[in-house]
């Protein structure tokens, strides 16, 4: 397994991530020490091995890069899903949002603005179904809740009971990068 370490002017903490294809990288401060960076590694190691192995069961497609040209043929397919799960959705709470858009992200499933812009992924469409509802109600959901407080995960249960097991599944698929 390669590691590479990066080394950033700004950064006080070390960081650990394993990209897309079982790519190993670590952050860290430009005057944080080998020794600890070394030892970091050395401590996380289990983690890392576990967590490269998740990655290689998630289907490339998900994860890789993908073409400004892919993304703007993918784009109305994927805010017309959006908007149909979303009045599906909203059946249940009755919120109100300003407006629905769709971006290429690439560490977020979706997002929800003070404003009531809800933003979403436009790779969503690559996930399966019960996935992509779950970032659908957690969005919907912060526009009565803009926090993660017990309030919020009950307003979740009420459209998406398994909400917990979901959000585990999500994190697998994703594991922080999104290409």
């Amino acid at each position: 397994m390669i590691i590479e370490i990066r080394r950033r002017a700004y950064q006080r903490t070390i960081r650990i991530s394993v990209k897309p294809g079982g790519h190993v990288l670590v952050t860290a401060g430009k005057h944080v020490p080998a020794f600890m960076i070394d030892g970091y590694i050395k401590h996380h190691q289990a983690w890392i091995d576990k967590t490269v192995d998740k990655l290689k069961m998630v289907p490339v497609s998900i994860l890789r890069q993908q073409d400004p040209e892919e993304f703007k043929r993918l784009k109305k397919t994927a805010l017309k899903f959006a908007e149909e799960r979303l009045e599906h959705f909203n059946r249940i709470y009755q919120f109100r949002w300003t407006r629905v858009s769709i971006r290429r992200t690439k560490t977020q499933w979706g997002s929800c603005s003070k404003s009531g812009t809800l933003a979403f992924n436009y790779k969503l469409l690559l996930v399966p179904p019960e996935l992509a509802d779950y970032v659908i109600v957690h969005e919907l959901c912060h526009l009565a809740v803009f926090n993660h407080s017990a309030k919020f995960w009950k307003e979740v249960e009420r459209a998406i009971p398994d909400w917990r097991r979901r959000r585990v599944a999500l994190r697998k698929v994703g594991n922080g990068s999104l290409g």
